[in-house]
């Protein structure tokens, strides 16, 4: 239940037509893992904790540098050389005392995931290589998990949302067969700070209404935008019925 202090800072929420005290009160209860507390896990994290989700779940193996603070808004010049989830948690915490936030500061792997993804309502994808993103989505459609993947580089995004749960959607692996996905792990470059910015937040608007039940979410579709020329697009995915990831479930 919510106190009377939680309904007052949600109350901008609450008064939505499709969404009130039992969507919020959904939110309280829920818990997220945020993998990767770069430039997208740092809004993703802001406005879940903002919007009241009951856990948070954030996940980083490396420690906050001076190249991070264009687009990472979490952390100040202060915190260069901590730990990103300490330093994340730490703002959290004082963002929104009525949440929890735990710190996991581990590379994730096969073997830690399924024990992470326990209890877990939904994972937010924000890390910058490919074979971590192929782990959790392996690990995501064994658990049942629903899955936001969000990735930005240059001037470039993309959105997505994986649920296993539903008949039809596919997984990221339909999207990116494991062979595409090495090669591109290979590249890099660098990212103008609001791209990041901008996708973290529809991540988390996404996770949002995946856990209120709000809304229609981007399951079998992709959201793509290039920002130098301001085009954004929605293409639709579908599930590869030889994927060896999410056939599996199906089945």
């Amino acid at each position: 239940m919510l106190d009377d202090a939680e309904l007052l800072r949600y109350s901008r929420q609450i008064m939505l037509p499709k969404f009130d005290i039992a969507a919020q009160e959904k939110l309280k209860a829920a818990r997220v893992l945020v993998v990767g507390m770069g430039g997208i896990g740092c809004p993703v994290a802001m406005y879940l904790a903002a919007a009241g989700v009951g856990e948070l779940l954030l996940a980083d193996f490396d420690s906050v540098d001076a190249s991070n603070l264009q687009r990472q808004i979490l952390f100040t010049p202060a915190d260069i050389g901590r730990k990103k989830v300490t330093a994340a948690a730490e703002k959290l915490r004082l963002q929104n005392p009525h949440i929890r936030v735990r710190e996991l500061d581990l590379t994730l792997d096969a073997d830690n995931l399924p024990g992470l993804l326990a209890g877990v309502d939904l994972v937010i994808d924000g890390c910058d290589n490919f074979a971590t993103r192929d782990l959790v989505n392996v690990a995501c459609v064994a658990a049942a998990t629903p899955l936001v993947s969000a990735a930005a580089i240059g001037f470039s995004a993309q959105l997505a949302v994986f649920d296993s749960r539903q008949p039809h959607s596919p997984c990221y692996r339909c999207l990116y067969p494991q062979a595409d996905a090495e090669a591109a792990a290979c590249a890099e470059s660098g990212v103008l700070a609001p791209v990041v910015g901008v996708t973290g937040t529809l991540a988390a608007t996404e996770a949002l209404k995946i856990l209120t039940g709000t809304g229609q979410p981007l399951v079998g579709r992709l959201w793509l935008w290039e920002a130098d020329t301001g085009i954004m697009r929605t293409l639709s995915v579908s599930r590869d019925p030889a994927c060896p990831v999410c056939r599996q479930s199906a089945e």
